[in-house]
């Protein structure tokens, strides 16, 4: 009897996944370790490996299908075996049709994964295309692999994504409506860039399309609306004296150059952090339902922006790791956050997360508070501009930090109290180093 490979459950928010190109083909022999197909997650894109040893005699969920948990993708068995596709597991179509009103978010389906459980690994990102001009063409690896299978022509895509970059739900609209698709007549010369290519533009800005969420997308509009309208959020606000921690830093990374060492200002929030949740442990806890919990360790996560989303890589126990620990730990991090790279122990668990835009220029802003944690910090730049100090006006540097609070768990008094200790320790950044 043929052994069917159902889509397992790769994240704790995942409740599709999107089939992006299989590695086997019906009929190749395959034999366990194998790697069957490359599966996007609401997380990351990993590839699907198989424990059983025969022929691939039938796949139920082509290239670019969205298949929900626990539908079959693919039967392996004997060869010359006939199987037929389950009931259950006719995939969602992958090319969208504009929908007149916001698509549900997918539930996945009572349907228990078979034993043994397929396991995966992280898939590295292919390298972007280059375009044809000479010119490099900004398009995700994903988008790239879509549009080959639909012999769309990016060259002539207007992409949506960050900087104008070419992503996924640009190539199922193009391929859907090749109206979609820039003519060459209607395209800038290299030439008409800047200014010129601004005051030429006279069209719209874009093409009026609807574009169907991605899982990523998806999972983070549900998440954060059931955070805005079930989390009662409240705001607290401090400004902190930067320039002892500037200072502290650029030593710091000055006598340590040649050792590869460079200390982001985050690295020392994040230390910061931790330290301040010792000295506040009331602010490292979780609402359950019934309670708070309150966690023994501080696990703490930092944002980090990727195509169509972002995700929230963890430091474990932070509160036992040194400064250069944690900055040593949080590049690569971050670095495997946005290649889709990161395995699911690496983005659960955290208690308590931080956000920073300070690097975008945003002087303050607030954050809404990612589940279960019960607070998260929003990390503004460092402004120059008039302070008081000793009863005279001179010229200094500050950085206003924002705490967004479950009040459920943590009330005005307990915010403060954390949000004085952070400012100390950021004050003092030596303490940071002890």
């Amino acid at each position: 009897m043929a052994d069917i490979i159902d889509m397992p459950k790769l994240s704790d928010t995942m409740t599709v996944g999107t089939l992006v190109k299989w590695l086997k083909q019906e009929g190749d022999a395959v034999k366990s370790g194998d790697m069957l197909a490359e599966i996007e997650t609401d997380k990351a894109t990993m590839e699907l490996e198989t424990f059983f040893t025969g022929t691939l005699l039938k796949i139920f969920a082509p290239d670019g299908s969205q298949v929900a948990i626990g539908a079959a993708l693919c039967a392996i068995g004997k060869p010359g075996e006939v199987v037929t596709a389950p009931a259950a597991a006719a995939p969602k179509a992958a090319v969208p049709a504009a929908p007149a009103a916001p698509a549900p978010i997918p539930v996945a389906p009572a349907v228990p994964l078979p034993a043994p459980v397929p396991v995966v690994t992280p898939v590295a990102a292919p390298a972007p295309m280059v375009a044809s001009t000479g010119d490099r063409l900004r398009i995700s690896p994903l988008a790239r692999k879509i549009a080959a299978n639909e012999k769309v022509d990016t060259s002539r895509l207007t992409g949506t994504g960050p900087h104008g970059r070419i992503v996924k739900a640009d190539v199922l609209a193009a391929a859907a409506n090749p109206a979609l698709l820039k003519s060459a007549a209607a395209r800038l010369s290299p030439q008409a860039s800047g200014l010129g290519a601004s005051l030429l533009a006279r069209g719209p800005i874009q093409q009026d399309r609807t574009v169907p969420a991605s899982n990523m997308r998806a999972v983070i509009a549900k998440r954060l609306l059931e955070a805005k309208t079930q989390i009662p959020h409240f705001y607290l606000e401090i400004e902190v004296d930067a320039e002892p921690l500037l200072a502290v830093r650029a030593q710091l990374n000055a006598a340590l150059e040649q050792e590869g060492v460079k200390l982001s200002v985050n690295d020392f929030v994040l230390k910061a952090s931790a330290e301040a949740l010792r000295r506040v442990p009331g602010v490292n806890a979780s609402w359950v339902g019934t309670g708070i919990q309150y966690h023994g360790a501080a696990h703490v996560s930092f944002a980090v922006a990727i195509e169509d989303g972002l995700i929230t890589p963890v430091i474990r126990d932070t509160h036992t790791k040194s400064l250069f620990a944690i900055s040593a730990e949080a590049k690569p991090l971050g670095k495997r956050a946005k290649e889709k790279k990161l395995k699911p122990d690496e983005f659960t668990g955290g208690t308590f997360c931080v956000s920073n835009l300070g690097m975008m220029g945003i002087t303050k802003f607030s954050a809404i508070i990612n589940p279960p944690n019960a607070a998260i910090l929003a990390v503004g730049t460092t402004v120059t501009k008039p302070v008081v100090k000793n009863g005279a006006i001179s010229v200094g540097q500050t950085m206003v930090l924002t705490l967004s609070c479950d009040h459920r768990v943590v009330d005005g008094a307990l915010g403060a109290q954390f949000l004085a200790a952070l400012k100390d320790l950021l004050e003092k950044p030596a303490l940071l180093l002890i």
